[in-house]
């Protein structure tokens, strides 16, 4: 990822964190289920824990961008634990569109084609890194 990129990351999330985190998680994981309902059973039937989650993953992960050092073997780490959740190469796409379709919601007039294009190229980075693709 370019420095503009990231710096673009860092200013599209500070305007997406003024939304309220449970909102947010919970219009991603509809989308998510709505598009690929089989995924469903991989996750609780309560799915408050699990908002929260999400957001402060991607919280944590964008605040570190410019770290690669200290996130990436984290990322790994993180994807290792995923396996054993059973999640698969291909659910990553899966979570890709529906990431990016909320942040796109969610941003409106701000989700312009250069914050697309920055925020695909950190879904690829922490989902390839997920997959020790990286």
């Amino acid at each position: 990822m370019t420095k503009a990129q990231i710096q673009r990351i860092h200013h599209s999330w500070r305007l997406l964190k003024a939304i309220d985190p449970a909102l947010v998680g919970d219009v991603f994981y509809s989308r998510l289920f709505f598009l690929h309902p089989k995924l469903r059973g991989m996750f609780p039937k309560k799915m408050e824990e699990q908002h929260e989650k999400l957001i402060d993953m991607l919280s944590y992960m964008v605040a570190r961008l410019d770290q690669p050092e200290q996130l990436l073997p984290e990322i790994r780490e993180m994807g290792k634990r995923h396996q054993g959740y059973g999640v698969k190469s291909e659910h990553y796409g899966m979570v890709a569109d529906a990431l990016l379709w909320t942040l796109e919601r969610g941003l409106g007039a701000d989700w312009t084609p250069e914050t697309a294009e920055a925020w695909k190229a950190c879904y690829t980075l922490i989902a390839d890194n997920m997959l020790d693709k990286g």
